[in-house]
């Protein structure tokens, strides 16, 4: 048996975001830069640069972020 997928609406902030924006969010106490590399329904995927992920802790220069932790930063 399996189970319908259902579509789920997204907000228009989410709608709104497309791979390669500059994004930015703090961790760890640091205020860290970086670009969207792959939209979720909850969170996106970001790309940041090796020093920072060394500085937060990340274990590569990918991480997650939830929708509700970032800010876009302007052109």
């Amino acid at each position: 048996m399996a189970f319908q997928p259902h579509e789920k609406e997204v907000s228009e902030f989410v709608a709104a975001r497309y791979i390669g924006e500059w994004i930015s969010f703090t961790r760890n106490d640091v205020d860290v830069n970086g670009t969207i590399f792959k939209i979720m329904d909850n969170s996106v995927i970001v790309e940041i640069s090796p020093e920072d992920a060394k500085e937060i802790g990340a274990a590569s220069n990918m991480t997650v972020i939830s929708h509700k932790k970032y800010r876009i930063i302007e052109a």
